[in-house]
């Protein structure tokens, strides 16, 4: 087999995942491949608000059409990243193990979340960390912050920020971890849909790459992701909503825990559910609708995005 061609978005992290890939097919079948580096509307903004760049799926639609025209064989994608509504013609049949799926905090002076002044400027462009923050220190400030893991953790260590926070599993691939203040608790900061989870994304067509790309797939993990991105499905949300959810598997099965918030933290449902693993999207569909029946749809409202089935 020729070399295969992987996509990727150019930030150290996007290619530290790409090259994980890469080393990962070559380790089980011995595939050689190359990552071509592709700019994505999310990248060409970094000073822009996500929200106000508008572009659904944001930072992979570039790679995705790269992918439908031929220009690269497979796709490399945070999990976290991608629409719950996939592309047609396209398929996910990797996800690959997942990381730490915690969020961490960096503070100038090393100072802990909890003994950080009121009025501190916490970075984050994520309006479920934002919302997150304001419910468990509402005296704080955050701060709209873009740009790239080490692009962030510079900034917050020039003192441009007081603290910033960021997924535990980026900073830790890019091997930022002595960087870390705290890691957050998830009763604290509850992580995004498919955090810490790589997804990768081939043409349907192309069933031998598909075939490929699966021997990377964790079965635990994409039962996991399943019935978060379906939980986020049913509220029909998308990345920039101030939605938060974990599924994990126990001794009992699959256990999804969310939490659904207004921008300013002043309101939230925190809801679960659980059930068997092989049932997923069940669970993730009917934790939605309990978090509906709860009064998600008016919260959301607030963040000024609908939720619900009409």
């Amino acid at each position: 087999m020729k070399a295969l061609r992987i996509g990727s978005r150019g930030s150290a992290l996007a290619v530290w995942q790409a090259n994980h890939i890469r080393m990962r097919l070559a380790e089980l079948h011995g595939v050689e491949s190359e990552i071509i580096r592709i700019h994505t509307s999310g990248d060409h903004f970094q000073s822009t608000a996500i929200l106000q760049i508008g572009t659904k799926g944001v930072f992979i639609k570039e790679l995705e059409d790269a992918l439908l025209s031929g220009a690269i064989d497979l796709a490399v994608h945070s999990m976290k990243d991608v629409p719950t509504e996939i592309t047609t013609g396209l398929t996910f049949p990797a996800i690959s193990r997942r990381e730490d799926v915690r969020d961490c905090f960096i503070s100038h002076r090393g100072v802990l979340l909890e003994k950080l002044p009121p009025g501190s400027r916490v970075g984050t462009s994520s309006l479920r960390r934002q919302a997150q923050l304001l419910l468990f220190r509402p005296d704080l400030h955050p701060v709209e912050l873009r740009g790239n893991v080490d692009t962030r953790v510079r900034r917050v260590a020039e003192g441009g920020y007081d603290a910033i926070i960021l997924a535990k599993a980026g900073v830790d691939r890019l091997g930022m971890h002595e960087k870390i203040t705290e890691v957050l608790s998830t009763e604290i900061m509850l992580p995004a849909v498919g955090q810490g989870a790589l997804g990768v994304e081939t043409r349907e067509s192309d069933r031998e790459i598909s075939k490929i790309v699966a021997a990377l797939d964790d079965e635990a993990t994409r039962q996991c992701v399943t019935a978060e991105r379906a939980l986020l499905r049913e509220l029909e949300g998308g990345c920039q909503v101030p939605l938060a959810a974990w599924a994990r598997l126990g001794a009992g099965g699959l256990l999804l825990e969310a939490l659904v918030l207004s921008p300013d933290g002043g309101e939230h449902l925190r809801r679960e559910q659980s059930g068997s693993s092989e049932d997923a999207e069940k669970i993730g569909k009917r934790l939605g609708q309990i978090l509906l029946e709860a009064g998600a749809d008016r919260i959301l409202r607030l963040a000024g995005r609908r939720a619900g089935n009409g």
